[in-house]
């Protein structure tokens, strides 16, 4: 497949993720979490960034704001492309993006899991990065 496609199932992908993120419910457990000796903060959902660099192939998707009185950033999702194979860095998600890409039509050995270490990638099913 071609890389231009890759790009945009990546880019759908996180789209798709980022909106369902922002209609997430807020959890009763995070509302209204009090800190010793601060201001006590409402829960407000966290802001839901994607990060799209089509020049250097790298994707994320990051959470931004406050639980409360704790800062709020994480990274969901960091794909990158790299060598004409779709990299998950880093994957965050329950379902797992990689089921996903297959779905879509990406083959298994174009997609690299590489929050694996390299001598377990050959077991992954999935590509090397080889």
């Amino acid at each position: 497949m071609a890389v231009e496609q890759y790009r945009q199932y990546i880019r759908h992908l996180l789209s798709e993720r980022a909106q369902r993120a922002s209609r997430q419910t807020i959890a009763p457990e995070y509302v209204g979490a009090r800190l010793l000796g601060r201001v006590n903060r409402p829960w407000v959902a966290p802001e839901v960034q994607t990060v799209f660099d089509t020049e250097q192939d790298h994707y994320q998707l990051l959470y931004v704001g406050w639980r409360g009185n704790k800062r709020d950033f994480g990274c969901v999702l960091h794909l990158d492309i790299k060598g004409g194979k779709i990299w998950i860095q880093h994957d965050g998600t329950e379902e797992g993006l990689a089921n996903r890409l297959v779905e879509m039509g990406v083959p298994k050995e174009d997609i690299v899991l590489a929050f694996h270490e390299p001598e377990v990638r050959q077991f992954t099913g999935f590509g090397t990065g080889e």
